[in-house]
């Protein structure tokens, strides 16, 4: 077989954006430009391309600046999607990330993205709804053993904030123990020296950060919470 009779693949990359708003996880959707689906809500996504982005990932920041103006958060590769019916346009391959962000940097792209309830979503064009189960999937379980919720926190933040966001993410509360326990074990925050938070019923509370180690790669633990 020539060159010439060698099909063209589309090759794509989507992001999943998960955030929390009020205790509920949700995904930043935008309403797509062009057909197939024009004016549909989808994931932010775009064509790799090859000839500007040195690898994938590289494509699913560019696609986040252009699509959410947002510079890349923490980002991790989830899945690859692909198949013939996937895309009405052709046989295409498409490269999942998962990306964590506080909803206060959401806020950077208001009237660019719509956040959406993951257990709320609308019928979506492609597999994106299968995307981002996939993605909800993948957060929950690594969550019972690494730093992933941290990138959901906004900063500085104190313990009782952090547990807050692993519960939320988890659907089932945590005992505040043996959550400690682990945020020893992850090693992944320093305490912001000299700043405390102050006001209402209790002492005031030590406000913390993320280690420069774990701001684009996770602490894992060998047990879960």
């Amino acid at each position: 077989m020539t060159t010439e009779n060698i099909p063209a693949v589309i090759c794509t990359v989507d992001v999943v954006l998960l955030t929390l708003e009020q205790s509920t996880l949700k995904v930043a959707l935008v309403r797509r430009e062009r057909e197939p689906f024009a004016q549909a809500l989808a994931l932010p996504g775009g064509y790799i391309h090859a000839q500007d982005d040195v690898d994938a990932q590289a494509s699913a920041a560019r696609v986040l600046r252009d699509k959410a103006g947002l510079e890349s958060p923490y980002l991790e590769q989830l899945a690859t999607f692909t198949g013939a019916v996937r895309d009405p346009r052709g046989w295409s391959v498409a490269v999942a990330y998962c990306a964590l962000v506080p909803a206060t940097v959401l806020a950077q792209a208001a009237g660019r993205v719509e956040l959406v309830a993951v257990d709320e979503l609308p019928p979506l064009p492609f597999d994106h709804r299968q995307i981002i189960d996939a993605a909800v999937l993948r957060v929950r379980s690594k969550s019972q053993y690494s730093s992933l919720p941290v990138h959901l926190c906004a900063e500085p933040f104190t313990l009782p904030q952090l547990q807050a966001v692993y519960e939320a993410v988890l659907g089932e509360p945590v005992n505040k123990v043996s959550f400690r326990r682990k945020v020893d074990e992850l090693a992944m925050l320093e305490p912001v020296p000299g700043a405390l938070q102050t006001g209402g019923a209790h002492r005031p509370a030590q406000l913390y950060r993320v280690r420069p180690a774990y701001r684009r790669q996770l602490s894992l633990s060998a047990r879960g919470l």
